[in-house]
C-alpha cells in the first residue's frame, strides 16, 4: 500500500481569496492560525451589507496573500489586464474602536469588526464598488453541521479498542467545546486527496489539467490507493500523534467552474467541471443535487496545539464502512 503523506498545507486569510502556502502549521480546534479571519461584504444601495464569496465574485480569485510575519500579511491584486496594486493587513488587528456588524453564513451569525477606513477605500477601488473588509475577532460561528452524530458505523485496526477511544474523544470535546469556526462555511479543515485528481483531470478532454485549488483545500494528502477513498475516510493520524476527523463530504457550487488566471466564470473544460462532476459525484443523499469533492474535517481534542508539515505521514485510522450523510440544522443543501 503507498505511504500517504502530506502534500501541501494551505491558510485563507481573507475568505473567498487565494491562499497563502505553508511549510507547517499549528492546528487548533478553530483551524490553522489566521485562516478565514477576514471576509468582504458589498455594500448595498440602502446600506445593507452581502456577504462576498468566490463563486459569486469570481475577480476574488485574483487577489494574493503573502503572510510576511507574525503581524501582518502582504494582499496583491493582479488583474489579468491591468496594474498590480498592493495593500498591507495586520493578522491581528487592534479592534478596540472599531465598528461591530453582524454576519450571517449558512444560517450561523456572528459579531465582526468593520475595518479601518484605508483598507475599505483599497478594497472598493479594486472591485469597482464599495465594499468593507471585516475581522472575526473571538467571537467565533457556531457549527450547524452535525458532528460526532450520525456518522455510519467505522472499521479500524484495534476494534473494540478504537471503539472505546473513539467514545472517550467525543466525551472529551462534548457539547462543552461547542464547535466553532472562523468564516470557513462549515468546518474548520477541508481535507481533499490528491489521487482523486486523476479522475478530475480524466473529464478535461482537450488534455489540460485541473487546478485543485478551485476545491479550496486545507490540507492536500498525497499517496491514496484509489480515488475517492477519502470519501470513507473517518479519522486520519498524522505523524502519529495528531488525528484530525473526518465528519462530512464537501458540497460543491459553481466556483469551481471560474477561470483563476481570468478572474471571470471559466468557459471550455474547465468552465463546465461543476456539471462533469455532477454526472456520477452526487454521492451523498444529504446533498442530492451536489457532486462532493473533500472531507469537512474537525481536530481531536486532544491534538490541540500540535505541529503539522508538509512530508508528515498520514494513516487512515478510522475507515468508515459507508459515506456519511451530509446533515445541517435547518439547511441541507448549502447555495
Amino acid at each position: 500500500m503507498p505511504n500517504m503523506k502530506i502534500s501541501k498545507i494551505y491558510t485563507y486569510p481573507i475568505k473567498g481569496m487565494r491562499a497563502t502556502e505553508l511549510e507547517n502549521a499549528v492546528v487548533t480546534k478553530h483551524g490553522f492560525p489566521y485562516d478565514r479571519r477576514y471576509m468582504l461584504l458589498e455594500v448595498a444601495e440602502d446600506g445593507s451589507y452581502k456577504n462576498m464569496a468566490i463563486a459569486y465574485y469570481p475577480l476574488m480569485s485574483r487577489y494574493f496573500p503573502t503572510i510576511n510575519d507574525d503581524e501582518s500579511f502582504s494582499l496583491s491584486f493582479r488583474p489579468a489586464d491591468g496594474e498590480e496594486k498592493s495593500i498591507n493587513i495586520p493578522l491581528k488587528p487592534k479592534v478596540d474602536g472599531l465598528e461591530e456588524v453582524e454576519v450571517t453564513m449558512h444560517k450561523s451569525p456572528t459579531k465582526a469588526y468593520k475595518m479601518e477606513q484605508k483598507y475599505n477605500d483599497w478594497f472598493s477601488s479594486t472591485f469597482g464598488f464599495d465594499c468593507v473588509l471585516v475581522y472575526l475577532g473571538n467571537d467565533m460561528r457556531k457549527v450547524l453541521m452535525s458532528v460526532n452524530g450520525n456518522a455510519p458505523k467505522a472499521s479500524a485496526p484495534n476494534g473494540w479498542l478504537s471503539s472505546i477511544s473513539s467514545k472517550a474523544t467525543q466525551l472529551v470535546m462534548g457539547a462543552e467545546q461547542e464547535n466553532k469556526i472562523t468564516f470557513a462555511d462549515c468546518a474548520p479543515y477541508l481535507v481533499v486527496s490528491e489521487k482523486s485528481m486523476d479522475d478530475v483531470h480524466s473529464r478535461m478532454n482537450d488534455g489540460s489539467k485541473y487546478d485543485i485549488m478551485k476545491f479550496r483545500p486545507n490540507i492536500i494528502v498525497s499517496g491514496a490507493e484509489e480515488v475517492w477513498e477519502e470519501d470513507f475516510w473517518g479519522e486520519l493520524t498524522i505523524d502519529g500523534t495528531t488525528k484530525i476527523e473526518c465528519e462530512h463530504n464537501c458540497a460543491r457550487c459553481k466556483s469551481l467552474n471560474i477561470d483563476y488566471d481570468t478572474g471571470k466564470p471559466g468557459t471550455g473544460e474547465s468552465g463546465s467541471m461543476l456539471k462533469k462532476l455532477a454526472s456520477n459525484r452526487r454521492v451523498d443523499p444529504g446533498m442530492k443535487w451536489s457532486p462532493v469533492f473533500g472531507r469537512y474535517s474537525f481536530l481531536n481534542a486532544a491534538s490541540e496545539g500540535n505541529e503539522i508539515k508538509v512530508g508528515d505521514e498520514v494513516v487512515v485510522s478510522k475507515r468508515n464502512d459507508e459515506r456519511t450523510k451530509f446533515d445541517w440544522e435547518g439547511l441541507h443543501t448549502l447555495k
